[in-house]
């Protein structure tokens, strides 16, 4: 069930995930690239004003040491023209001066052993790694997620949800998303997830009638909940109807059913059977009868029997029937009934919400029966239905069996769209 839509925001989600993903992958490449390159120049730099240093040094080292040999010769010129009796003391000056030489070298090797400790130390200073985690920085744009946006649209509409539904939908996850910093990848699957639900939440009417809270009320009162069931031919009106009766007799009422269809041919006899298979009673006049007279028997017949509920039918018709519209109208100023519920086919989609629409228009819907919702696969109706004339959806029909209806519960649609 609603298999379609879970497809279509599973791959949604998956989508932006990897677009975000992508963008965020590519962004981190360039940026250890750039840090990567940087530090390759900065390094070179430091390289090449080493070397430039220990060329300087070694110039200066060569130039102090000629200095000191010419100072030498010089001295040792002097000293040869002295005399015999000062030898002595020219050998001690000559042993001093040779030793001046050495002390220079030494402080020049010193100098020299201080510059590599320097440049290992440079060498030694830490650098930047260029590895960066995912999206430490990331915020999603508009530009992330647009086009994927845009294909879901189109996708919703292909899955029979309506224009302004889909719309919605769309806006609102943009909305959730645009502006979000995200730390990781599994952020972007979280956030989108989290957008896609809180759209279809808002989409989603809850606040309607307590069907049993009324008809609890009815039992306390006596004065029976008047529900009438409204909808074009073909929809599976007459046996939702039935699957109710069922369904309230399960839970320990008495329900009364009016046959109000007194145009269609068979139709009385359907229903006929359908409340002797389900047990319970049924009000009914010949064909063709007024429809409003029928009603109104069956609302009489629940009073005087202390019976809960009754659940009228009424003619099928296209909305577009004015003279069958009116019928149905005279039948709510007969018997003023409490709900009026329109019963459509889930597997026509947008022909169901626009039925709706109009059925709302003429008559005033309280809620709606979605019928075959177990063989609709895209989910577009129930979707869109209950938001186009915000009225709730308040069962499902799910099989051809009595028993097979469903209250209908926003979360529970949830927990198909989005479950595992």
């Amino acid at each position: 069930m609603f298999e379609s839509l879970k497809k279509k925001f599973s791959g949604t989600i998956g989508k932006i995930s990897d677009q975000v993903s992508s963008e965020e992958e590519e962004e981190a490449s360039k940026d250890e690239k750039k840090a990567k390159t940087a530090s390759k120049e900065s390094k070179d730099a430091e390289d090449k004003t080493s070397k430039k240093g220990k060329e300087d040094k070694s110039q200066e080292d060569e130039s102090h040491l000629k200095e000191k040999e010419a100072e030498k010769t010089s001295r040792l010129s002097f000293l040869r023209r002295k005399s015999e009796s000062k030898d002595e003391d020219s050998l001690k000056k000559q042993e001093k001066d040779s030793k001046q030489p050495k002390k220079d070298s030494t402080d020049s090797k010193k100098d020299n052993e201080k510059a590599d400790t320097g440049e290992s130390e440079k060498e030694t200073e830490e650098e930047p790694s260029g590895l960066f985690t995912f999206a430490t920085h990331k915020t999603i744009s508009e530009k992330d997620i647009d086009d994927i946006l845009f294909e879901l649209e189109l996708a919703l509409l292909e899955g029979d949800v309506a224009l302004e539904v889909a719309e919605q939908i769309v806006n609102s996850v943009k909305d959730g998303l645009v502006g979000r910093k995200i730390k990781r990848r599994s952020d972007v699957a979280e956030f989108t997830k989290e957008a896609l639900k809180n759209a279809i939440s808002e989409i989603l009417v809850s606040e309607g009638p307590d069907l049993k809270e009324l008809v609890r009320k009815a039992k306390k009162t006596g004065e029976p909940l008047k529900i009438m069931f409204v909808g074009v031919n073909g929809t599976g009106k007459t046996t939702t109807i039935s699957k109710i009766a069922d369904h309230y007799v399960k839970e320990g009422y008495n329900p009364v059913i009016a046959a109000s269809d007194t145009f269609r041919a068979g139709a009385i006899e359907q229903i006929s059977h359908h409340a002797e298979k389900v047990g319970v009673k049924i009000i009914r006049h010949q064909k063709g009868a007024d429809p409003a007279a029928v009603a109104y028997d069956a609302v009489e017949h629940a009073r005087a029997q202390k019976k809960e509920l009754v659940l009228i039918d009424t003619a099928g018709r296209m909305q577009t029937n004015v003279n069958l519209m009116d019928e149905m109208k005279k039948i709510q100023r007969v018997v003023k009934p409490d709900l009026a519920i329109f019963v459509g086919d889930a597997l026509t989609g947008n022909d169901a919400v626009e039925q709706a629409r109009k059925f709302d228009d003429a008559v005033g819907v309280d809620g709606i029966i979605l019928t075959k919702a177990d063989a609709d696969a895209k989910g577009g109706a129930a979707l869109s239905i209950g938001h186009v004339i915000n009225k709730p959806i308040l069962f499902l029909g799910v099989g051809q069996g009595y028993g097979d209806i469903i209250e209908f519960n926003p979360e529970w649609m949830m927990e198909q769209v989005f479950g595992e």
